[in-house]
């Protein structure tokens, strides 16, 4: 399973709700993290995998094949499948719509939190090898497609996390990254953004070549309040055009 799948599937914090369980896997269809025609876990091993009851993974499928997110096929090759043309881009600008400005900067604070002292910790302790594979990762990525932005963007992050060599650390960004970064990182629609996110990275990279962990935790901060201030402006659209 890639790292970005098993942020989508990530054990929920606040088990029990059918609405949790069917707000990540919106988030992750409408974002691509899950691709059209895949095929999702079936409703026993989702349940196991968000910690949950089978019920509750059921009604949560029942509501996504309601908004047409996902179709259920019968027979031997059957099971849930995100259908290829779903018709809900907008459900993440909903999300944007509830959380108050203050939510917001708390997500973005929360996940600074993880996210820097990862990249600090990094400078300490990555190898040589380490680094070249890093920036490998961040030269890889196809600024040209939001979607594949958008993964680089989780793929980098848990990179970098990696090599701090904090287990706790990973499963934080894990759990952190399947609930806040379809939100965090929705200023990748806009093509300067996702250059500008390709910057930071390399920006970090270098200093966590240059064993520089302050400047690695300063300019991964300002890169997550770059993106916090970007959904704070979208929300502010969002209001004046109802």
């Amino acid at each position: 399973m890639s790292d970005a799948r098993a942020a989508v599937f990530a054990p929920l914090v606040d088990a029990g709700r059918a609405e949790l369980v069917e707000r990540r896997l919106t988030d992750a269809i409408v974002l691509g993290l899950l691709a059209e025609g895949e095929r999702l876990p079936s409703e026993s091993e989702m349940a196991k995998q968000f910690g949950v009851a089978t019920v509750t993974a059921r009604e949560a499928l029942v509501a996504l094949r309601e908004k047409g997110l996902v179709e259920t096929r019968r027979g031997r090759d059957g099971g849930s499948f995100v259908t290829e043309r779903h018709t809900h881009p907008t459900s993440i600008d909903t999300r944007v719509g509830e959380l108050s400005r203050a939510e917001l900067r708390d997500m973005g604070a929360y996940y600074s939190a993880i996210a820097s002292s990862s990249a600090e910790l990094a400078a300490d302790r990555a190898t040589g090898d380490d680094v070249e594979h890093l920036r490998a990762v961040v030269l890889a990525i196809d600024i040209d497609s939001e979607t594949a932005t958008r993964r680089g963007e989780r793929t980098f992050r848990l990179e970098v996390t990696a090599l701090s060599q904090s287990a706790r650390l990973v499963r934080e960004e894990l759990r952190v990254q399947s609930e806040f970064a379809p939100l965090l990182w929705l200023c990748l629609r806009d093509e300067e953004y996702r250059a500008r996110s390709r910057d930071a990275h390399l920006a970090v990279v270098d200093a966590i070549a240059d064993l520089d962990g302050g400047r690695a935790r300063t300019i991964t901060r300002e890169h997550i309040e770059d993106a916090i201030e970007w959904l704070l402006e979208m929300k502010s659209t969002l209001e004046a055009t109802g």
